[in-house]
């Protein structure tokens, strides 16, 4: 998980500012808990563009839960190798709080849209298997939100008893993630022999 730090500024990278590793938002605040363990009633912000990481400091100093999936990104530009942690889901962040914190975050003045969250149960569900193969480091990637599809469990390793739907994508086997409210789905590797079919899901 990224550590919270509010050093000096970073680079630039063309017109998008790049933070240093350091200066990075956690993934889930409070950094202990867990998403599941979070209390009030969850919310999704729709930010403005490349908010996502400001708002989450300003929900910090508000002392507002929030989990914001990331992403390692490695480029290079010249002749340099350039890390970064992007969010997931470009302009999505998840909090979860009491009305009064849903006014706090409006007053931020980086939130586009609060989009309800009409099962709050199933949202943690799909929250705490972006939360598992996040704190174990594995790399997520963007992929495409898939309808239907062939749901797994993982048997063995650090990803143990995460579920996904499995695909083949470029000859290797991959673990998908999805988000269903927002359409939006990340994947990562996955060994054929240490998964297992989930009985009982909808192919």
């Amino acid at each position: 998980m990224a550590s919270l730090s509010h050093r000096a500024s970073g680079r630039w990278f063309g017109r998008i500012r790049l933070l240093k590793m350091n200066e990075n938002p956690p993934v889930i605040w409070p950094e202990a808990r867990s998403v599941r363990d979070f209390t009030g009633q969850w919310w999704v912000v729709h930010t403005k563009s490349r908010n996502e990481k400001a708002l989450a400091h300003d929900l910090i100093a508000k002392n507002i839960s929030y989990f914001l999936p990331m992403t390692m990104k490695v480029s290079r530009r010249s002749h340099r190798t350039l890390k970064s942690l992007l969010p997931l889901f470009a302009g999505y962040l998840f909090f979860c709080g009491e009305e009064d914190d849903r006014v706090e975050s409006l007053k931020t003045n980086r939130v586009v849209n609060l989009l309800e969250v009409t099962d709050q149960e199933a949202l943690v569900k799909e929250l705490v298997r972006f939360e598992q193969a996040l704190r174990v480091g594995a790399p997520l990637t963007p992929h495409k939100y898939i309808e239907k599809g062939r749901w797994c469990r993982v048997l063995a390793g650090p990803l143990l008893g995460l579920e996904g739907i499995v695909v083949e994508h470029r000859g290797a086997t991959r673990l998908v993630l999805q988000i269903d409210m927002l359409g939006q789905a990340a994947s990562v590797e996955i060994d054929v022999d240490m998964i297992e079919p989930i009985e009982g899901k909808e192919p």
